[in-house]
């Protein structure tokens, strides 16, 4: 047969139509899948999390090049928002936006997750993996999971700037150094601190409860989205304090990434990003392993 160049149109036409299938199919699962029976969760130790992180180190030294390649990309997010606070009267909003990271993280480590996983069955894996996500049948529960993140995220900037209206604002601060003094100063200050740090720290927990091993359950099992997210409620649910410790280690590095200028993220958020994955094989019993007490 011989090979002719195809009309652009039409070659577009079959791209996307392969890409509508493809989604139709991934959108599926969303509410249910081949294994709907919830997997067991474990009771987790201290120590769990300690090898989380230690094979959390491990996958980043392993995959050291390939993952600093993809996570450069954060940092530069980072020094973007900051620009765009400074520059555009937003400077009240930049620790909300970088706190974001916390709310976020799940989605922007669904590369990570995936390379920890092909690297534990497949002894190796690279750069290019990050990508097969987008090939995963667990497409569409990924993407409404992270709708549901990045909602979460924009009620957190609206609920930040309300605060800030209601107590400094709505006024911009002339300055940088004006901002940090009447935040540091004055009663108004105070009040947005005391109100803003425990409505900050809501919605960090609740975004921590649904997903801390909801993304990487979709990548490994055949389950749908109800199923994952209930699945890391009982995971949150059976093991408060261990979990409280893994989200308060999680804003910690996140905190130290962020400084000077969102620079650390290229380490901190890879290590993090696999850590996960082997915490998530920690909290859930995987198929063929017997029935852990559920919560």
């Amino acid at each position: 047969m011989v090979a002719t160049i195809g009309n652009p149109m039409s070659w577009s036409g079959r791209i996307a139509n392969a890409l509508g299938i493809h989604l139709w199919h991934a959108t599926r699962r969303v509410r249910s899948a081949g294994d709907t029976a919830p997997p067991g969760v474990r009771t987790l130790e201290m120590s769990d999390l300690r090898d989380s992180l230690r094979k959390g180190v491990e996958d980043f030294a392993a995959m050291r090049s390939d993952v600093i390649a993809i996570c450069a990309l954060y940092p530069a997010i980072g020094a973007l928002m900051s620009w765009v606070a400074f520059h555009a009267n937003l400077l009240p909003h930049l620790f909300p936006l970088a706190s974001g990271f916390a709310l976020l993280g799940p989605v922007a480590a669904l590369g990570l997750y995936e390379m920890s996983r092909r690297r534990e069955s497949d002894g190796h894996a690279g750069w290019n993996d990050a990508f097969a996500v987008l090939r995963s049948p667990a497409l569409g529960p990924i993407l409404v999971l992270s709708a549901y993140l990045l909602a979460l995220f924009v009620l957190w900037i609206l609920a930040a700037y309300l605060i800030y209206a209601r107590t400094l604002g709505p006024e911009a601060p002339a300055s940088a150094t004006a901002f940090v003094g009447a935040v540091l100063t004055t009663p108004e200050g105070y009040a947005m601190m005391a109100i803003g740090l425990p409505v900050g720290f809501l919605f960090a927990l609740v975004a921590l409860v649904i997903s801390v091993v909801s993304f990487p359950l979709l990548l490994d099992r055949d389950v749908g989205l109800p199923v994952a997210v209930a699945t890391s409620v009982r995971v949150a649910r059976k093991n408060p304090g261990v979990i409280a410790v893994w989200g308060a280690i999680v804003a910690a590095l996140l905190a130290l990434g962020s400084i000077p200028l969102f620079l650390g993220l290229i380490v901190v958020m890879p290590v993090l990003g696999h850590a996960t994955w082997h915490l998530y094989r920690h909290a859930v019993v995987a198929p063929g392993e017997g029935e852990a007490a559920q919560g």
